[in-house]
């Protein structure tokens, strides 16, 4: 059926519009930190056929998630699907989640008694049992060190919940009420997508917003095949490298993408990335798809329109038995480091494809989680925090300090609701000077978090670029590493990169630094009048200014200025 080109964009609005609508009630009915402040969770909208029709991108990785979780659900409950329904899972194998503390709620959509489509809502729960609180182990060595799994599974039948799933969810967690209280807050919110649905289908009727689906799904790859069209042809290679997995401590995990480009078609072939790994350090196949359709809008118009239309303008090879297609059980909780590498290697592969397009490297991400029991509540608690970095800098900018990058969307729990919720104290929270890449355009800078504990507990880390250097881009400088340190004016021990429970005592103090994004362009080049700014406000010291960037600079009386002499001749000389 027709559908005209006002109506498309009406329809089209009004979609992400339920989305957003959506998203807005989840992180407003969040019981949890991570989903009310970190916002860790994202809701989309899919047809009958489980693929997305929309989804306001708050985690991009999610447009693989989506489908792959909707797919089971249809799998195994395809003739017994009725209104009213839900189901949870959070299997990565089985579906498509992260990894398992991604809890996804799906539910169905009727529209005059037949089944019209889905909604869907993932989102990252405190604690589903494991080892360690939070259930991301860094040393996990399979799948069953991860938390409980769920295949897909019925939680409500006709509107009535099924309270044994609730009781089996809840034996397995440190924080029952946290993560129940969450996927509640998933179920209203896919309910409240389905009543805005409905009220849409109503408007417009069945067939045309079926032909508008179809329509969105076209316009999608149409778009991104037509920017791809304009890049070089050619065969592009790059890779990159995460710290380590976790248990093979100093052996550095590779990110190996080869992109063959022709036309309108674009290939991205994986199959030189290292074997699956001992640790949690692999990522599934919905992720790597994800991470490249990511990457190709990133790279071609951040404002595409998210859906399964994305998919189909490119294809992806990611060899059985590697880091990014591993077979079961391996392990994958800590799975974000890997997924920055496949984003950093496209784009570095892709530099000279699309010159001016891509940023150098970013900081990547990182979570910390605390967990005890409280000794006023007598509850147990996991803190879960996740941190930002410095994003690299771009072709025509700076990078952007204390901010998540790529698909690492999430905000940072103000100190406010940290201090007021866990046992501990933030005692300094700031920028690190020099940490961002040297470069034409500086890399963003890290930050440094040091925190008090102000009970015993246990500790895990999962984070990235402790040991490899954020890289710069045309000549660009590399931006700061990361590091995680225990009582770094006493007996300081550093963790590595990924670490699980190790024993904070009450009174223990710990340092996390993040890394700084890698520069863009010769530091040579760099504007004097900048670097004397960066030197005023603190995001460069006066000693680099003029060691890298050649920039020499005088205090007088009390401000900086620039010794143009002294500069010119300290440049002429590098």
């Amino acid at each position: 059926m027709y559908i005209d080109a006002v109506d498309l964009e009406v329809v089209k609005s009004s979609l992400s519009g339920i989305v957003q609508e959506m998203q807005n009630s989840l992180f407003r009915t969040g019981f949890s930190t991570i989903v009310r402040e970190s916002q860790d969770a994202s809701c989309a909208l899919m047809n009958a056929e489980g693929e997305i029709v929309a989804q306001h991108v708050v985690l991009p990785l999610h447009i693989g998630a989506f489908p792959a979780c909707c797919g089971a659900v249809l799998r195994e409950f395809q003739s017994d699907i009725a209104e009213g329904d839900a189901f949870v899972i959070n299997h990565t194998y089985e579906g498509g989640s992260p990894h398992a503390p991604d809890i996804c709620v799906i539910t169905p959509v009727f529209f005059q008694g037949e089944l019209f489509g889905f909604c869907g809502s993932i989102a990252h729960k405190s604690d589903i049992g494991g080892p360690v609180p939070g259930s991301c182990s860094g040393q996990a060595r399979e799948t069953f060190n991860e938390g409980l799994h769920l295949p897909a599974v019925r939680y409500q039948r006709r509107g009535e919940p099924n309270r044994d799933i609730e009781r089996i969810i809840a034996a397995n967690s440190r924080t029952p009420e946290l993560v129940l209280g969450d996927i509640r807050g998933q179920l209203g919110a896919d309910r409240l997508g389905e009543k805005r649905l409905n009220e849409l289908t109503r408007k417009f009727g069945r067939e045309r917003i079926l032909a508008a689906w179809e329509r969105l799904f076209e316009l999608s790859e149409a778009k991104l095949r037509a920017g791809v069209a304009e890049w070089a042809d050619g065969r592009f290679e790059a890779e990159r490298f995460v710290d380590d997995d976790g248990i093979d401590l100093g052996k550095p995990v590779r990110v190996h993408v080869v992109i063959e480009k022709k036309g309108d078609h674009i290939h991205f072939d994986f199959s030189g990335s290292a074997d699956q790994t001992k640790g949690p350090a692999n990522i599934r196949p919905p992720l790597v798809q994800a991470a490249c359709a990511y990457t190709l809008m990133s790279l071609i118009d951040p404002r595409l329109y998210v859906s399964s239309g994305l998919l189909r303008a490119f294809s992806v090879t990611a060899r059985d038995g590697s880091v990014l297609n591993p077979r079961f059980p391996a392990p994958v909780n800590t799975y974000n480091p890997t997924v920055h590498s496949v984003v950093e290697a496209i784009g570095a592969a892709l530099a000279d494809a699309a010159p001016g397009k891509v940023c150098a490297d970013g900081s990547g991400s990182r979570s910390i989680i605390i967990g005890g029991r409280n000794t006023y509540t007598g509850k147990g608690y996991v803190q879960y925090e996740i941190l930002a970095g410095g994003s690299g800098a771009r072709s025509m900018k700076d990078g952007v300090s204390a901010i998540t990058v790529n698909q690492s969307n999430a905000k940072i729990a103000p100190v406010e609701i940290i201090e007021s919720e866990f046992p501990t104290r933030l005692v300094r929270y700031e920028l690190i000077p020099d940490s961002g890449g040297a470069g034409r355009f500086r890399g963003g800078l890290g930050m440094r978090r040091e925190y008090l504990n102000l009970e015993d507990a246990r500790f895990s880390i999962r984070s990235m670029r402790h040991v490899i250097a954020p890289s710069g881009t045309v000549g660009g400088g590399p931006g700061g590493k990361g590091a995680l340190v225990v009582n770094p004016n006493k007996e300081a021990k550093r963790l590595p990169t990924r670490y699980a429970d190790y024993p904070l005592k009450a009174g223990d103090v710990f340092q996390l630094d993040t890394p700084g994004g890698g520069g863009f362009g010769d530091a040579l080049a760099r504007d004097p009048a900048r670097v004397c700014h960066d030197v005023i406000e603190g995001y460069v010291t006066a000693e680099a200014a003029e060691e890298t960037y050649g920039v020499v600079l005088r205090n007088v009386e009390g401000e900086w200025r620039v010794d143009e002499a002294a500069t010119a001749n300290r440049r002429a000389r590098a």
